[in-house]
């Protein structure tokens, strides 16, 4: 399983703006160049990121976008499931009927257990605890 190059792009742009928390809007100009997204790849993720309700955005010489909630507020998950859609590791760990084997498949039990693995710590892993495990803090940018 690999997330889209898109889903990447919009935890880098995330975390550049859990980086700044507190200092206002950032430019998209800014977050392109500082975490190497293409801009135009950048504007169609900041208006999904938008409609999910996790950033804002605002127009004008003093615009630029801002998290919609605190950092802490925010985990890995809802950010790749506003890009991608439901994550999941394989198609029969959410649905057992879509598998040919079915309930005898012997594979089926360590899918569903994996998929709950990652979805429990991606939803557990906020963008403000990666801004402190990099040695980061807001204050300081």
């Amino acid at each position: 399983m690999e997330i889209t190059r898109q889903a990447d792009y919009a935890i880098r742009a995330i975390l550049f703006l859990s980086e700044k928390e507190g200092n206002g809007r950032s430019p998209t100009n800014v977050i392109a160049r500082e975490k190497h997204i293409p801009p135009s790849f950048l504007a169609k993720i900041i208006s999904q990121l938008s409609v999910a309700g996790l950033v804002q955005t605002s127009r004008g010489a003093r615009g630029g976008v801002t998290l919609a909630r605190p950092s802490n507020q925010i985990n890995l998950l809802e950010v790749i499931e506003a890009i991608d859609g439901p994550i999941q590791i394989n198609e029969c760990a959410l649905d057992h009927e879509s598998c040919p084997f079915g309930k005898d498949c012997a594979v089926a039990p360590l899918w569903s257990d994996l998929q709950g693995e990652m979805v429990s710590r991606l939803r557990g892993t906020s963008f403000a605890s990666l801004v402190h495990s990099n040695g980061k803090s807001a204050s300081s940018n």
